[in-house]
């Protein structure tokens, strides 16, 4: 690791907590804030994939995860209204999903990374947005996999209702994961400008030094 690779690393461990503590501040009825920070988490790896190649990139996924390790202990240890703010089963699921997901856009990334410009940070961003929601929202909530937790309570999260508001009947916690997938989608599309910015910077900066 160079000193080059710490602002990667700085800024996934901005994004991490910024995004456990936002992630307790409801947005509406379906989201929260956090899920407008937490997809940034991809554009970084992007960036130190297309910069310094998959090594850097993995290692700072890794500084991300261990971060997220941390804010998932210290959530545990503060009590909310109903309990923990972090129960195991949220832990388990975040730390899965965030280590899965941004492992599989490393790969992603690296197989297309000859192509167009745009096409290997969208790509992996998608798979691995995709990948993220759907194991944080099953290990977390599903009622499938009460036994990781049975002193946890999530039968509020298998409430029937229409997905979104509109949809067919499905339990809550799909239309939460919905409306989080829906959102990592949009902002995969609108990281695209700041991706191709910073790297076009950093290519100028490297060819007049």
């Amino acid at each position: 690791m160079t000193r080059a690779h710490i602002p990667g690393i700085l800024a996934m461990a901005a994004v991490v907590v910024a995004s456990n503590i936002l992630v307790q501040f409801l947005l509406g009825q379906w989201l929260t804030w956090g899920a407008f920070t937490y997809p940034i988490a991809f554009l970084v790896t992007d960036l130190m994939n297309r910069l310094y190649g998959p090594g850097p990139a993995r290692k700072v996924v890794l500084a991300g995860f261990a971060v997220g390790v941390v804010c998932s202990f210290i959530g545990t240890q503060i009590q909310g209204e109903f309990g923990p703010l972090v129960t195991f089963r949220i832990a388990l699921g975040s730390g899965l999903a965030f280590l899965t997901a941004q492992l599989l856009d490393v790969s992603i990334f690296d197989r297309l990374r000859g192509g167009r410009w745009w096409r290997a940070p969208l790509a992996s961003t998608l798979v691995g947005s995709s990948l993220d929601t759907a194991i944080f929202f099953t290990v977390a909530f599903s009622g499938a996999l009460v036994f990781l937790e049975p002193g946890n309570d999530v039968s509020w999260a298998g409430e029937a209702l229409p997905l979104l508001g509109v949809g067919p009947v499905v339990p809550l916690w799909v239309s939460l994961a919905v409306a989080d997938w829906l959102v990592k989608l949009s902002l995969a599309l609108i990281a695209l400008v700041p991706f191709r910015l910073i790297v076009l910077r950093a290519v100028s900066t490297t060819h007049t030094a």
